[in-house]
């Protein structure tokens, strides 16, 4: 029997991704391995947001190179299908599988040895078509299941839809055959994840006739038995309606907390990144929430230093989230990526002036997240707490504030009820 040890780099869905496909090999025969482990055939499955993540493919293939080189390396997800050629010239690698091709591996691998040439298996992305419906269940506790897959905006910083190709969904049903599956194995909770998740209902092949909406998957999955907790992964903030976040203020298994893309707080900016809403409509959004479920926790995504950020524009993104109701926010550096509008803008900001502001950011960050967490001390919430790690157990409370107590059996994969200090 062959071995297969994945590696993943980048977010949610692709986590959720390389699950399915180990689940998928070992369905054919294959072993599999911790990636630090010897293996027969290696997967890395990639990302290409960031310039790092590209550079970090390189150094895991030369990781393998040097464990083991009579092993086969496979590299799939969004760098292989922006950049195959450009993968297929690495030291090493012999496959290289685009979007429509990555969970084919399995049929790909059996007409393929070491030492042949590199093999490309790619295509337009405008030709990648259907759903390939995913989740990750590393443990009884959380999963996070794929409802949404591509993208239709054109914001002119990114490349995910050359990557992904166009918006497309699995259905309703297929979303509640597979909740079935994931409560019989024991998960607790499942955060829904996708490209655009908002934009759920075009359908496995897409198109602009919407067949259903996320509200309505909203609706179905609270009333659906067998999973105690959702989360909603990321949703655009001209996708979040206010019927949405009514339903899950008064919802039984949705838990408070949104995480809703900003990216600058400043509406030239935001213009300029052609993103579809203005800061104002951030904020009206922020309030609603707020307004209904005082205590929900809210994540924020943002860019800095794209081009033509100056100073006096970041001091507008800074000013906006100090003076914004959200609790923490992951925080980006702006970097060149080809093939975007982005890329040929001019008035480029300093590297240097980009991590400097990515740093003040995160130190506001901090400074929300504890102020949120501080204005529920006392309070009793429900903690669902995961494995255990150096004998500590660490869990979320519904409203996403982390807590952490020594190892206890009963409480493990558990929902309890905790007053935090």
């Amino acid at each position: 029997m062959k071995s297969v040890a994945f590696h993943t780099l980048g977010c949610k869905l692709n986590y959720s991704e390389t699950s399915t496909l180990g689940r998928m090999m070992e369905t054919e025969g294959f072993v599999k391995k911790e990636f630090e482990d010897h293996a027969d055939v290696y997967v890395i499955n990639t990302c290409s947001v960031t310039e790092n993540a590209d550079k970090e493919c390189r150094q895991l293939v030369r990781r393998i190179q040097r464990r083991a080189p009579e092993s086969l390396v496979v590299i799939t997800g969004c760098y292989a299908q922006l950049k195959p050629k450009e993968i297929a010239a690495i030291e090493g690698v012999d496959l290289v599988l685009g979007a429509a091709e990555k969970f084919n591996i399995a049929e790909h691998l059996k007409e393929l040895s070491k030492g042949d040439s590199t093999k490309i298996c790619s295509c337009d992305i405008e030709d990648v078509e259907g759903f390939q419906s995913s989740f990750s269940l590393t443990d009884r506790t959380r999963t996070f299941l794929k409802v949404q897959d591509g993208c239709d905006y054109t914001c002119s910083f990114c490349t995910i839809p050359l990557a992904r190709g166009h918006s497309r969904s699995d259905s309703i049903e297929g979303v509640l055959q597979n909740v079935d599956e994931l409560a019989a194995a024991g998960a607790k909770e499942i955060v829904l994840t996708g490209i655009n998740l908002g934009d759920f209902g075009k359908g496995t092949n897409g198109g602009k006739k919407r067949e259903e909406s996320f509200f309505e998957l909203v609706q179905a999955l609270d009333e659906h038995n067998g999973i105690e907790r959702y989360r909603i992964s990321s949703i655009e903030p001209n996708l979040l309606s206010n019927e949405i976040i009514e339903f899950v203020a008064q919802s039984r298994h949705f838990m408070p907390h949104f995480h809703i893309p900003l990216q600058s707080g400043s509406n030239e900016v935001l213009g300029k990144m052609r993103r579809r809403y203005r800061r104002e409509l951030y904020a009206e959004r922020v309030a609603a929430i707020k307004a209904l479920m005082p205590h929900c926790c809210i994540g924020v995504d943002v860019i800095v230093g794209f081009p033509g950020e100056t100073e006096e524009l970041f001091r507008e993104t800074f000013e906006f989230l100090h003076e914004l109701e959200v609790s923490y926010f992951h925080v980006f550096t702006y970097s060149e990526r080809a093939n975007t509008l982005a890329v040929d803008m001019p008035d480029a900001v300093p590297m240097h002036v980009r991590h400097e502001r990515n740093k003040i950011l995160r130190n506001l960050s901090y400074q929300k997240m504890q102020y949120f967490t501080e204005q529920h001390h006392g309070q009793q919430r429900k903690v669902l707490f995961e494995s255990p790690s150096n004998g500590m157990l660490e869990g979320y409370t519904d409203n996403y504030i982390k807590v952490k107590t020594p190892h206890r059996e009963a409480w493990q994969h558990a929902i309890v009820d905790w007053t935090l200090a």
